[in-house]
């Protein structure tokens, strides 16, 4: 298992952590099969998404805001429970398929850590399975 730490700067942002992941293959000398990210926290997740257009983004945080509103009567005492509910809807790890060293993403895919209790230090897994070099 490889790992790195991101760092946030605002309470919700989705950071491209797509040449992180795909730099560590390199490393690894990984050519074929599969890479798991994981994030191993409560209050962050990972996702694959649009990476040409940072307007997506922006939108997917606004509508997740929405949705689970940073303030809405919740009774955890550290008063992060919207950070949680994303986190849980968001997901905590992803799997992505590699072909000759290389993440086999769509056109438009990129592989985002997703903050939602920042800003903080956050840690990223990931586990390569399969032939190495």
């Amino acid at each position: 298992m490889i790992k790195f730490t991101v760092k946030t700067s605002n309470r919700t942002e989705m950071i491209n952590i797509t040449s992180q992941v795909q730099e560590l293959l390199r490393d690894c000398q990984f050519t074929h099969g599969v890479v798991t990210v994981f994030v191993p926290h409560t209050t962050a997740a990972v996702t694959i998404n649009e990476n040409a257009d940072p307007d997506v983004r922006r939108d997917m945080l606004m509508e997740i805001n929405k949705i689970v509103p940073f303030e809405d009567g919740y009774h955890h005492y550290e008063g992060n429970s919207a950070a949680h509910i994303k986190a849980s809807l968001m997901g905590n790890s992803e799997q992505i398929i590699v072909h000759n060293g290389q993440l086999q993403l769509g056109t438009w895919q990129g592989i985002y850590f997703c903050e939602f209790d920042g800003p903080r230090t956050r840690k990223v897994w990931v586990q390569c399975l399969g032939v190495i070099k």
